[in-house]
């Protein structure tokens, strides 16, 4: 992936606040595992998203949002076995696609 460390650590921080998964009290093994876990989740986010023919940009806050919105669904997804996308995330998958669009016009 194209992401620096820096971009990476943000990726995780934000989607740990979006599943509300507190790595403060883990030991260093078992955060370090979980933080494994997250960022292939945020891979497979990513290579979903620009799938999709969007082209990423790791210094944007909406792309940054949009990767945690899809990561922390697949994380979801594998808990609750539900694999209906939710509307918000398919809307700004749409929305993104449509600007990406525009924007090559």
């Amino acid at each position: 992936m194209a992401y620096t460390n820096t971009q990476l650590e943000t990726l995780i921080t934000m989607l740990e606040y979006n599943l509300e998964i507190i790595t403060d009290y883990m030991d260093t093994d078992a955060k370090a595992q979980k933080e494994a876990q997250l960022t292939q989740y945020i891979d497979s986010a990513i290579s979903f998203i620009e799938r999709e023919g969007i082209t990423l940009d790791y210094n944007n806050v909406g792309d940054l949002m949009l990767i945690t919105m899809y990561a922390a669904y697949l994380y979801d997804k594998r808990a609750d076995g539900v694999s209906v996308m939710p509307r918000a995330l398919r809307y700004n998958l749409n929305n993104r696609v449509f600007q990406e669009n525009v924007n090559d016009a």
